[in-house]
């Protein structure tokens, strides 16, 4: 509703262009005179609805009038529309109380795979569970080990992940979605890849709905812009998200790169 009463408000200045802003400030005013009528008895005090009102009609007035014309400083009137764009994000009430109790059919493949799987970590398991469907945190799994008397971190003739990759630094570009929310609330996601050794950073391309055709284009722009300077990569890291896809990873078994990550 905040949204649309925004958008209302500025069909007139679109369309009349002059004395919007002062029709905006009568508007202002008149509320903030409802507001004291209201409270004659003791202090001001703001209602939703007021701040709701106060900061849609914030933006058909210039900022250098704000001062004037309303009650409360800027920056409270702005704090007031960072809150209801918050609002939108918020679901916190939709969450349930405390982390699901663990089935023991989970809890019983957990200790099979580690007793099957002598040389798997709990990341390792957490992982395996993952790719079966079910959703289950490593450290989960880490206490599901530590209870049953199995080590949650058994140690490998290989080298550690941390040693992985400070030894092939030079040959490893990551690859991870972020997002931004806009001040309308709309997300955006972007697709970005960074050398490791370089530490350079490639922002390929930034869209609202990332679909797997969508991030195999942006591989392919990020392949043609490094030039020959993909010899020198050998592995690409990312995660299991579904918006990659076997042809994400195609595009970079094509310049003889492996895919490595969680």
């Amino acid at each position: 509703m905040y949204k649309v009463t925004r958008k209302l408000l500025r069909v007139p200045s679109v369309l009349l262009r002059r004395g919007t802003a002062k029709d905006a400030e009568l508007l202002v005013l008149r509320h903030e005179n409802a507001v004291l009528r209201r409270q004659l008895a003791g202090s001001v005090r703001y209602e939703p609805a007021d701040r709701f009102w106060f900061a849609a009609l914030s933006g058909l007035i210039p900022r250098r009038h704000w001062r004037e014309i309303f009650p409360v400083a800027p920056g409270t009137l702005l704090a007031w529309h960072r809150r209801f764009i918050a609002a939108k994000w918020d679901y916190a009430a939709r969450r349930g109380i405390g982390r699901p109790p663990t089935t023991a059919a989970i809890k019983k493949l957990v200790v099979r795979l580690a007793r099957e799987n002598p040389t798997w970590g709990h990341r390792r398991i957490q992982g395996e569970l993952a790719r079966l469907g079910h959703r289950i945190a490593a450290s989960t799994v880490w206490e599901i080990l530590h209870a049953a008397g199995i080590d949650p971190a058994p140690r490998r003739s290989g080298p550690t992940w941390h040693e992985f990759l400070t030894a092939q630094a030079e040959g490893i570009i990551a690859a991870d979605f972020f997002h931004i929310d806009t001040a309308l609330g709309r997300r955006l996601y972007a697709l970005v890849f960074l050398e490791h050794a370089t530490r350079r950073l490639h922002i390929t391309g930034v869209t609202a709905h990332p679909t797997r055709d969508w991030a195999v284009q942006q591989a392919r722009n990020l392949t043609a812009d490094l030039g020959i300077r993909i010899d020198s990569l050998h592995f690409v890291l990312r995660d299991r998200d579904g918006k990659y896809g076997e042809a994400f990873d195609a595009v970079f078994q094509a310049e003889e790169m492996e895919r490595c990550g969680a």
